[in-house]
């Protein structure tokens, strides 16, 4: 009943709104519903984001409370904010945000975004998992071409904030492999304190752990977003090789099944 609602009532690919292999009809379905009615409901574009809470899915509520939390565990340690893995932004646009209100003349924490915009470049055997059907584990997978979108959007960000002429967030584009320690090279002066990665794969995420984890105080936050995954095992074993699942106090918030943090002691 949800899936055939929502072909009558969105024009939408009902593909778009599929998470892996864990979303069953009626979530699809609920999704679909969403979309219509966001597209629908009464109010400007903007008035509608200004009453969000009538719109956002209780799960993505609960993923921005929870990053929330982690993001003010880092809040007082020196450095940037890492984004590995972009997607449609929003998730890099909220510690954009989340800086700009709580530490509105902190001119020294950038926000950084890595992402091909394309998509995964390719897939390691270290990312395959016996039993998942994960679609999107493919070259090509999640692809997102929002880097143009993105560069609007940090645009009309500087332009409502303290420092908007000081640059604040940066995106960079292309495979994270080669384009992390690239950036290393040319800032050398780059602290980091707080790691977000979400790279979903083993190589651009154990990339990201040996090039930015060195330059981490005691007391920097590494958010994790696919470890103990078996759709994304790349990850946890990335994890594994490069820092060691014993040397870390890794925890988690209960009321997000996904985020998993830890604290560098």
């Amino acid at each position: 009943m949800h899936e055939n609602l929502f072909m009558k009532k969105s024009n939408a690919d009902p593909s778009r709104f599929r998470q892996a292999d864990r979303s069953t009809p009626d979530e699809l379905g609920y999704r679909g519903e969403m979309d219509h009615y966001i597209q629908n409901s009464i109010g400007s574009y903007y008035e509608k984001i200004e009453n969000f809470p009538k719109y956002i899915p209780r799960q993505a509520l609960s993923r921005f409370i929870a990053l929330f939390e982690i993001f003010q565990k880092a809040f007082f340690v020196q450095g940037d904010i890492i984004e590995c893995g972009v997607n449609l932004g929003g998730c890099l646009m909220y510690f954009a945000q989340l800086s700009s209100i709580l530490e509105p003349v902190n001119l020294q924490r950038r926000v950084v975004g890595f992402d091909t915009f394309s998509g995964f470049s390719a897939i390691n055997d270290k990312d395959k998992s016996v039993g998942s059907h994960n679609s999107e584990m493919k070259k090509g997978g999640y692809s997102a071409d929002s880097y143009d979108d993105l560069l609007r959007s940090v645009e009309l960000y500087d332009k409502n904030r303290f420092l908007g002429h000081i640059n604040k967030v940066s995106l960079i584009k292309g495979d994270a492999c080669k384009t992390i320690p690239r950036f290393i090279a040319d800032n050398t002066h780059t602290m980091v304190s707080l790691l977000h990665l979400d790279f979903d794969l083993y190589e651009p995420t154990k990339v990201a752990i040996e090039n930015f984890v060195p330059r981490m105080p005691k007391g920097g936050v590494i958010i994790f977003d696919e470890l103990n995954n078996d759709s994304w095992p790349g990850e946890t074993v990335a994890v594994m090789e490069s820092l060691g699942l014993g040397n870390l106090r890794i925890a988690r918030l209960p009321y997000e099944p996904h985020i998993s943090y830890a604290i560098l002691e």
